[in-house]
């Protein structure tokens, strides 16, 4: 990463852990570092070094945590679209990066959802460190989500789990659902649900569906 991107991220850092950031100078300073180099930018930004190891709790049907590249979570964002007002609720959080790109570049309240405690405990220390208080992440099983549904909820999943799984959470969500929202994947296309409606796709790798 070219030096004077690498002094743009350490910027940035300075405004998120002194309270001066805004989602507006957050955009800016991510559109002017070519998209090769916003993955590691972003990591700069936050602080990221390197990723804790998968532990013996990730359940059988569950992926390994790997992180969703930004440019993805950036089409995600701006195709959903996301407003201040929504929350973010990222399936299979990890270590908060998505959910804490989500909040700064649109101002919204960002939940993560992870079942591995390690994670949890990194992600947490991580909006500490930055003193981010509309981020919260939180441990526990996604398919077995409690409701009702509040707010207008952006679901997020990046290939958290897969069939089995996948159909529970999906059943789950169902089950819950009190008033609009939308769900969006990055690599995984949801089979057809008769709540969900499939919507245009900004990119072949993203997925947008809205409530029925």
């Amino acid at each position: 990463m070219l030096r004077s991107h690498q002094e743009s991220a350490d910027r940035a850092r300075t405004a998120i852990e002194a309270r001066q950031h805004d989602p507006s100078y957050f955009r800016e300073a991510l559109l002017e570092v070519p998209p090769s180099e916003r993955d590691a930018w972003l990591d700069r930004v936050l602080g990221i070094q390197e990723l804790p190891n998968d532990g013996p709790e990730l359940p059988s049907g569950c992926v390994p945590y790997l992180p969703c590249p930004v440019d993805a979570l950036l089409r995600v964002i701006d195709h959903a679209p996301m407003r201040s007002s929504d929350v973010f609720v990222d399936v299979g959080s990890g270590v908060g990066r998505a959910m804490i790109f989500a909040h700064l570049i649109t101002g919204a309240s960002a939940i993560g959802v992870e079942v591995q405690p390690a994670l949890v405990q990194a992600a947490q220390e991580l909006t500490t460190r930055l003193h981010l208080r509309r981020i919260s992440s939180q441990a526990g099983d996604a398919t077995q989500m409690t409701g009702p549904l509040t707010s207008h909820p952006v679901f997020f999943l990046y290939c958290p789990f897969s069939g089995s799984r996948l159909q529970a959470w999906l059943a789950r969500l169902e089950e819950l659902r009190t008033r609009p929202f939308t769900v969006c994947t990055v690599d995984l296309p949801l089979p057809p649900q008769r709540f969900l409606t499939l919507g245009a796709s900004p990119h072949p790798s993203v997925s947008i569906y809205r409530s029925t």
